[in-house]
């Protein structure tokens, strides 16, 4: 597993300029309240050029005219952390997992040292001071700071001669197409989300509560050796399904209405992104049925229009048209600018270490490229929402639907349920 991650480091080397250092750290958790913190999530970026999951680590690759060097920097583990929240990861473990060697990993403390050293003479470098320096600059909202200014705030108030670069454009690229190693991930991912839909269908008679339901997925997908959630599980019933980030799931359950879940499991960091809609009462009514199948169309079909070269507006355009063509048969819509009143988001996204994964949209699919198709119909005055999605991979000379064990015909879901 270590040569997926200094594979991916080499990778970005060859996109970096020459005399320039790159500077990304791992993170750390916020905090919550008294002595409280949040749950830590590593930085996407980080762990994709590490393998990592370890707080306040940062990572430094340097390139000069002939060479390179990567250093990382970890906490080193007192007898204050040993006795109340454990060990940290040693240089040993870590260099195992990154493939860095134990020469060039440091503790936090030398950061400072090493780096003005880097500045002041390049000393140990084989290069002169770099002229650039790189930031993971991603802005959570046009107004915050990216996190990296304040993280390496000393480097910017230092050392002003640094042309400053950002990092993210070139990452986001290369994160956009998965090695084997990453599609294994993703797989079983996939595998347990489906294990834990399953676990969903059978307890979808016996629950009152949609709470209860997203209780059942997490508690199967965590027996399944997820790290839980890859997001906030959406499962919504009725009316609430027709809103489309819903995440209170606290509706009481009615027999006679559909239930819509948007929900996934995460597995060493990789994401899965799962729609199903299931009737509550174990079979669709006609009403029901109509609109599923016009969903369940654009989904198959849009799925099979997959392949390198088509464009994101192309797939979109291709998906929409069918929900058009489909609504005007039955009388939902005269004209196709009312489909935006029904559907009102696009036909998918990338999916990888986040669930809304990084990506340019502006380049046509590739192979290798890991997106969503999630074509839905939302109805409100029906109190009816439908979404049908699946993780679909770009192959060479099409694509491969990764999520393809996860039932969505009408007839398997009403057999599955008659069942539970």
């Amino acid at each position: 597993m270590k040569n997926v991650f200094e594979g991916n480091r080499k990778n970005l080397i060859k996109l970096l300029k020459k005399e320039s250092v790159v500077l990304i750290d791992s993170g750390k958790a916020p905090h919550k309240t008294t002595d409280q913190y949040y749950h830590y999530t590593t930085q996407r970026n980080f762990f994709y050029l590490t393998g990592l999951n370890e707080e306040k680590c940062k990572l430094v690759i340097i390139k000069s005219e002939k060479t390179v060097s990567t250093m990382l920097f970890i906490e080193e583990t007192t007898d204050y952390m040993r006795q109340w929240v454990g060990e940290r990861i040693s240089k040993k473990e870590a260099s195992e997992i990154t493939s860095i060697p134990e020469s060039k990993i440091y503790y936090l403390s030398q950061f400072d040292s090493i780096f003005r050293s880097l500045m002041t003479y390049g000393r140990g470098f084989g290069m002169t001071p770099p002229k650039y320096v790189y930031f993971d600059l991603y802005r959570v909202t046009a107004k915050e700071t990216p996190y990296a200014l304040n993280q390496f705030k000393f480097v910017t108030d230092l050392y002003k001669e640094l042309k400053i670069k950002n990092i993210n454009k070139e990452i986001s690229y290369l994160r956009m197409f998965k090695s084997k190693f990453e599609l294994g991930e993703m797989q079983k991912a996939i595998d347990i989300t489906r294990i834990g839909l399953e676990n969903v269908m059978n307890k979808l008679a016996k629950r009152t509560n949609e709470f209860q339901l997203a209780a059942d997925f997490l508690h199967q997908i965590t027996l399944e050796g997820s790290q839980g959630n890859s997001f906030n599980t959406i499962a919504a019933s009725g009316e609430n399904a027709t809103v489309l980030h819903y995440e209170s799931n606290n509706g009481e359950l009615n027999r006679d209405s559909l239930m819509l879940f948007d929900l996934g499991s995460l597995y060493n960091n990789y994401g899965s992104d799962i729609s199903r809609t299931y009737p509550l009462s174990g079979k669709f009514n006609e009403r029901q049925k109509i609109l599923y199948e016009i969903v369940l169309k654009a989904n198959k079909e849009s799925i099979k229009f997959v392949k390198p070269g088509i464009t994101w507006k192309e797939l979109n355009k291709f998906g929409k048209d069918i929900l058009i063509s489909e609504c005007k048969k039955i009388g939902l819509i005269k004209d196709d600018a009312e489909i935006n009143k029904y559907y009102f988001h696009s036909i998918g996204h990338f999916l990888g270490l986040d669930t809304h994964d990084v990506g340019q949209y502006d380049l046509v699919l590739s192979e290798g490229m890991v997106i969503t198709i999630e074509p839905g119909l939302y109805i409100k005055e029906e109190g009816i929402g439908i979404r049908i999605e699946d993780d679909i991979l770009v192959t060479k000379d099409g694509s491969k639907n990764l999520s393809k064990n996860i039932i969505k015909e009408v007839k398997d879901i009403e057999e599955y349920l008659s069942k539970a």
